[in-house]
Parts: C-alpha cells; sequence; structure tokens
C-alpha cells in the first residue's frame, strides 16, 4: 500500500486543456512512476484516497499519477474556483494524515489491460510504439494532467486509451491526429493510423 503521511503537504491547482479537469498537483509523490484512472465510484476499490474524493458530489472522475491528482467535475459545477479551495484542504489534509492514496493489491485484481510497459511477447512494432509513448508522450501529457495508455496494435492502426484530462478533452483529438499520429507515422513507419478507444 502506498501511504502517505509525517510531512507538511502543499497543494497547487493547474488548469488543464480540459475546461471540465483540474489538475491537483502535491510536493511529493503520490503513485510513482504510475496511473490509475478511475472512471467512477464502482472502480474506487483500488484507492480509497478516489474513494474519498467521490464524496463531493461534483466529482465525476478520478485520475491519480505520479505528484498529482486530476479531477473531473459534473455538470452540475458551473466553475472550479468555487470548490478548489475545499478541494486542496481536503487533500492537503488527507495526505499530511498519512491516507492511502492507492491500494496496490486491489489493483493488481483489477489488473488494467492498458499499458506502456514492454513485454516480452510484444512484436518489434508494439515495442517502439510503446518505447515511443512512455520516452515523448507520456510526460507531455502528464503536464496537463492525462495519460495515453497502449491498448492494441493490429494491421497499421494504434488503439490507444485517454485516461484524466485528456479523457473527452476537445483538443485531445487534435493531440492524438496532429501530434501522436504524426510523430508515430514518421519513426515507426509500419504505423499507418492512431485511433483512441472511446470509454
Amino acid at each position: 500500500m502506498i501511504k502517505t503521511g509525517n510531512s507538511i503537504i502543499s497543494i497547487y491547482t493547474e488548469m488543464t486543456p480540459n475546461p471540465d479537469t483540474m489538475k491537483f498537483v502535491a510536493n511529493k509523490l503520490l503513485y510513482p512512476g504510475k496511473s490509475l484512472d478511475v472512471q467512477d465510484e464502482s472502480f474506487a476499490i483500488a484507492s480509497p484516497l478516489a474513494k474519498e474524493l467521490f464524496s463531493f458530489p461534483f466529482i465525476k472522475s478520478v485520475f491519480i499519477a505520479s505528484n498529482f491528482v486530476t479531477l473531473t467535475k459534473t455538470s452540475d459545477l458551473e466553475d472550479w474556483q468555487d470548490v478548489i479551495p475545499t478541494i486542496k484542504q481536503f487533500l492537503k489534509e488527507y495526505l499530511e494524515n498519512g491516507g492511502i492514496v492507492v491500494n496496490e493489491e486491489e489493483v493488481i485484481k483489477l489488473k488494467q489491460q492498458a499499458s506502456n510497459t514492454v513485454s516480452a511477447d510484444d512484436d518489434d512494432v508494439v515495442k517502439r510504439v510503446k518505447e515511443l509513448l512512455e520516452n515523448y508522450v507520456k510526460p507531455a501529457v502528464e503536464m496537463d494532467g492525462g495519460a495515453i495508455q497502449f491498448k492494441s496494435y493490429d494491421n497499421g492502426v494504434v488503439n490507444l486509451m485517454l485516461q484524466g484530462s485528456c479523457s473527452g478533452c476537445p483538443s485531445s483529438m487534435i493531440t492524438l491526429k496532429a501530434g501522436i499520429e504524426g510523430m508515430m507515422k514518421r519513426m515507426i513507419p509500419e504505423v499507418k493510423e492512431v485511433v483512441a478507444e472511446a470509454e
């Protein structure tokens, strides 16, 4: 289990390209090198922090990564500014009191198939796609509070899953087509198209 605590936590917010999401950044690692996308409360078993966040009626989904939490609001909430101080205070207290962010045993049980980790049975194209996602795409989309995970490769088509602020973001299709697809076609000639799996 990944715990926090015994230190002063500071939280600041960053806008994301998706107006429905807000990124809350902590001054400590929450889930180093990994991410967890909790699309609704029924999947919150893997994250006690996410479960607590769902007690706020305006939270639609929770995405936890390295040192940040990206929250997506429901349409009921007009403006993030009304609730940012409350969420920041909640996160600060939760983390300072040693609250569990992610329960790794439960994550393993849920075992999301999407992963950018290269495995021994990946073919050459899949290895190169995953390496490109990990080295070039991941750092850029994490800055915006999101993640993009590899799902599958078949006959020139790379299928990706958008998470966090990338999911439902108006500019995510531009990023996907103009950015990621363009780069993959240049660096991996076998790739003909990049598509996003709908949630």
